[in-house]
């Protein structure tokens, strides 16, 4: 079992920065490729970015490539999400996930294993 934590979450103007974190607990985190995805308000909850067990590769949806940078530290067993030149549509309820195996081109929610509460994420306009 992995237990995943998220924080970071909060208010913010469009065009600022906030960096969410990941805290894991439970089985080896470095065996884990880790995620982030988001769903606002009426919304399904779509893919943001993810990065593979060892940090060296790391995949991103269109609409956050160039403003959203994942990492990892597997010495921390945590995952953060950089995120800048936030827009109003980037308002959303952020979760950490991870899934065993290598592929991080896997954006279908169901095929990921665990995930945390969730952070909220509001920018505004």
């Amino acid at each position: 079992q992995v237990q995943l934590v998220e924080s970071g979450g909060g208010l913010v103007q469009a065009g600022g920065s906030l960096r969410l974190s990941c805290a894991s607990s439970g089985r080896t985190f470095s065996r884990y490729a880790m995620g982030w995805f988001r769903q606002a308000p009426g919304k399904a909850r779509e893919f943001v970015a993810s990065i593979n067990y060892s940090g060296a590769s790391t995949y991103y949806a269109d609409s956050v490539k160039g403003r959203f940078t994942i990492s990892r530290d597997n010495a921390k067993d945590r995952v953060d999400l950089q995120m800048n030149s936030l827009k109003f549509e980037d308002t959303a309820v952020y979760y950490c996930a991870a899934r065993l195996g290598s592929g991080i081109t896997i954006t279908t929610v169901r095929l990921w294993d665990y995930w945390g509460q969730g952070t909220q994420v509001t920018v505004s306009s």
